[in-house]
């Protein structure tokens, strides 16, 4: 499983999901949660929808990447707290591995890994690869 956030990073997890998935001929799932809808969006009947067709379209160029390198990837876009999400969505399946990034487009950073990836890290039971 990787996670995604549209980062440079997570297009760096998505190129070692894809070499993984291919070594061990299987599928790879990804995973984009969704934590706040910026406040230029809150006026709207429905502010999820921009951050949603962001997504969206995020995950489809990751499906194309997957597709022209023989993988098949299936998505899951959430909503909540990254770190909790990723975590119980691995756990629930019971995944491999799960591959994120040390930093995506949280304004958050920490000294070594970014607050995602920390928590994940710490809080999985399944293995977690790090991706620079």
């Amino acid at each position: 499983m990787v996670a995604l956030d549209g980062s440079k990073n997570s297009q760096r997890v998505l190129d070692m999901g894809i070499y993984l998935a291919r070594k061990a001929d299987t599928k790879l799932i990804g995973i984009t949660v969704i934590s706040n809808i910026p406040k230029k969006y809150h006026h709207l009947s429905y502010p999820e929808k921009p951050v949603l067709l962001v997504a969206d379209k995020m995950m489809e160029s990751a499906k194309r990447k997957c597709a022209q390198n023989g993988i098949l990837f299936e998505r899951k876009i959430d909503f909540g707290d990254p770190g909790s999400k990723i975590t119980k969505f691995a756990e629930s399946l019971n995944f491999d591995i799960i591959i994120i990034g040390t930093r995506g487009m949280s304004g958050i950073k920490e000294k070594l890994l970014g607050s995602v990836s920390n928590h994940v890290v710490h809080k999985s039971s399944i293995p977690v690869m790090i991706v620079k």
